[in-house]
């Protein structure tokens, strides 16, 4: 996920300009089932420090055992984790061992291409045999241009190739600023997501009110910059204000984010709705059928955390287009 491999790439960049070496372990292929899919990554540094996971736990020894022959020899490695017979799982992990050393040039370019929101790829070339496999190692694509991520900077010929298409950061728009919205503020931020508020002036709130926030908008007149808005976003309208809410909906109009939920019963809902289009009786239909309220999935929600989850969970269940049921009645493997 991009949350997580920025959170890799910010720490590899503190702990270099410390003058220590790095290791970056990434699942680049998969038999079988796993609790985490190929993409995941976990980054060691010489101290022995660790930043990520790519399982639930049972791996992360051995990647650390494993990484000291790279640490020592820089050469890249291929390992192997067969949970079927270490741990009763049904799959196998193959697991690239990579010395990193990116330059500044590198830095520049991810940074900005995350502020720009554009997509990044990146590509690992690795074999399946486990050992040594000085033929693989990643690079990272990033507005047409090739960056070397592992510390060999080498022209990589091994076999097999695995590529990580990685979006914009996801991001969610909260458009209030009371108690409830808060908790949805910083259980967001702990997803990885780039949560920004939008706030009435007279609230009088700070961004260090909100945890985890990334920005914080108190625009006059209820207008919203549109252009935060696009299908990588989700937007949450929970101001407690039936006034401010209509404006709002009013300044968002005619947006297409990939989730858009309303706080409050259905009757409120429909109440925006009818405001709405007696503002603009012209307002495009898929604008209004997109909008869900009330917000959330039905798991017994009454704390505003526990609201927060709710809302979290079917933002979840919408983007990944699933539909929420238990896990005990779903056939198959749970993690397929």
């Amino acid at each position: 996920m991009t949350h997580e491999f920025k959170s890799l790439i910010e720490q590899a960049q503190t702990w270099q300009k410390k003058g220590q070496k790095n290791v970056l372990a990434s699942v680049v292929y998969l038999e079988g089932s796993s609790y985490r899919k190929p993409g995941v990554r976990m980054l060691i540094n010489d101290k022995g420090e660790v930043l990520g996971a790519v399982s639930g736990g049972c791996v992360e020894k051995e990647i650390h055992h494993q990484a000291q022959a790279v640490f020592e020899s820089g050469v890249t490695k291929m390992m192997t984790y067969d949970g079927r017979v270490r741990l009763g799982c049904e799959g196998v992990l193959y697991i690239l061992l990579e010395h990193i050393e990116m330059s500044e040039d590198f830095f520049h370019a991810f940074y900005e291409t995350i502020q720009r929101r554009q997509p990044i790829q990146i590509q690992s070339f690795y074999d399946k045999e486990s050992g040594p496999c000085p033929q693989g190692g990643s690079t990272v694509i990033m507005n047409g241009k090739t960056y070397d991520l592992g510390a060999q900077k080498s022209s990589f010929t091994a076999p097999y190739l695995f590529k990580d298409n990685l979006p914009a950061l996801f991001r969610l728009i909260i458009i209030g600023g009371e108690h409830d919205a808060v908790q949805l503020c910083a259980a967001a931020s702990h997803l990885g997501w780039e949560v920004h508020l939008v706030v009435a002036p007279d609230e009088q709130k700070s961004i260090n009110y909100f945890p985890g926030a990334h920005s914080l908008h108190m625009p006059i007149n209820h207008q919203i910059d549109r252009s935060l808005v696009d299908k990588n976003t989700a937007v949450v309208l929970m101001t407690h204000s039936y006034s401010k809410d209509v404006y709002y909906l009013n300044a968002v109009k005619n947006t297409y984010p990939c989730y858009f939920g309303l706080l409050g019963p259905k009757k409120r809902k429909s109440q925006l709705i009818d405001r709405l289009l007696e503002i603009d009786s012209e307002i495009e239909l898929a604008f209004i059928e997109q909008l869900r309220g009330p917000a959330g999935l039905n798991v017994g929600a009454a704390s505003a955390q526990e609201i927060a989850v709710s809302i979290l969970a079917e933002i979840l269940a919408v983007t990944r287009q699933h539909e929420p049921i238990p896990l005990k009645d779903k056939t198959g493997n749970i993690h397929a």
